[in-house]
């Protein structure tokens, strides 16, 4: 927009007046013009500068540190900081290196001493979860969510700095949520803990960032993010393949629902809490099953994954205007109960891109190796 930063859209692709830019779309515009750059996409030059200017001059609180939820022309709207803001804010920057840009060493270096002195615990090795502006607690929560985008992000700076650390600190994490947690409860993962990291099932919180229950979207991701750090890894551990098989079979089975789509929520035991369908666990679902077939392909997978890309065509893709629909009500149809405009590309996007390249880690290279936008692809 003419201040530099980026508009949210409704429907028709307007922008919408005076609705504060949030962290994660900052982060998560930077990654996806980023992905676009690598792949050969022209024109993607201004996107980047005006996400990674955001985030150092807008979000950034250069006088304590961190980087806050949100802001508007008049100065910021939300000073949270959250470790699933800050995870993505090491995600933008590590793909900002990936495509060469000028400011991402700054913004790398900024942001990995941040998470290393607030919200890294060595101990548990696992991210703490939020703070006020001042750094100081205002709750004992931990969560699966900050710390599944952790494990996403960890990946990407050992993938664009070579860091060991990035790669040993994603194996704790995703140790902990699938080799303790996933295989111990049925192959579906808590999203609520206590700060000693028990499991804390009564927890209910936003209900779209916090939902109570699980959330089959999330076990999706995990799956893939375990195959990528196994690639990353050397391939060492034979039982991952399963793991990961056990994680996407689980979330289909569970949460496809009888007229299509994934339910947003499980109860512990995998039964349907909250059935509305977003368009992101689809998108999640053929990253996974994508990454499955790259290691072994069943029959069972590939039906899987054209049932999710015959579902989305016919419900979620906004094929008049671009984009994806956030959510549909019972009869299929767009609605708007928990999400306000068009979601951010960054789901959508990489569930076109994931199918494209032929590893399981090596995004920027296989992208860079790829027909520049599709061409000559079948």
């Amino acid at each position: 927009n003419s201040t530099g930063g980026f508009d949210l859209l409704d429907g028709a692709g307007v922008p919408i007046a005076d609705h504060p830019q949030e962290l994660h779309a900052t982060t998560r515009m930077v990654h996806s013009y980023a992905l676009a750059h690598a792949w050969g996409t022209p024109d993607c030059a201004a996107v980047l500068d005006a996400g990674m200017s955001a985030l150092w001059t807008r979000h950034r609180d250069a006088d304590e540190g961190g980087y806050v939820w949100s802001f508007k022309d008049a100065g910021w709207a939300d000073t949270t900081k959250l470790a699933y803001g800050h995870v993505f804010v090491l995600l933008a920057a590590s793909s900002a290196l990936a495509v060469g840009h000028d400011d991402a060493p700054r913004l790398l270096n900024d942001i990995s001493t941040v998470i290393e002195a607030k919200f890294w615990d060595e101990s548990a090795g696992r991210l703490r979860e939020e703070y006020r502006k001042d750094w100081s607690t205002f709750s004992t929560y931990r969560g699966m969510n900050a710390n599944m985008h952790g494990a996403e992000a960890f990946l990407g700076a050992y993938e664009a700095t070579g860091q060991e650390v990035w790669l040993d600190r994603a194996g704790r994490i995703l140790g902990f949520f699938v080799g303790e947690m996933a295989a111990a409860n049925g192959w579906r993962i808590p999203e609520h803990y206590t700060e000693d990291w028990q499991v804390d099932p009564a927890y209910r919180g936003n209900p779209m960032f916090r939902p109570a229950g699980t959330t089959p979207g999330h076990a999706l991701e995990f799956a893939r993010l375990l195959l990528q750090h196994w690639d990353l890894s050397g391939r060492a551990n034979p039982a991952v393949p399963a793991q990961a098989r056990a994680l996407i079979e689980t979330a289909l089975t569970d949460a496809w629902l009888d007229g299509g789509g994934l339910a947003y929520t499980l109860n512990p035991s995998g039964q349907v809490d909250v059935p509305d369908r977003y368009w992101w666990p689809v998108t999640e679902g053929l990253g996974a099953l994508a990454a499955l077939m790259k290691v072994e392909a069943r029959p069972s997978d590939i039906e899987w994954y054209w049932r999710l890309w015959t579902f989305a065509k016919a419900h979620f893709i906004d094929s008049q205007r671009g984009g994806w629909f956030p959510e549909i009500d019972a009869s299929g149809q767009p609605t708007g109960r928990q999400f306000v405009g068009k979601p951010d590309i960054y789901h959508s996007l990489q569930a076109v891109l994931f199918p494209l390249c032929p590893h399981l880690s090596g995004l920027f290279d296989d992208l860079r190796a790829l027909p520049p936008q599709g061409e000559g692809l079948a």
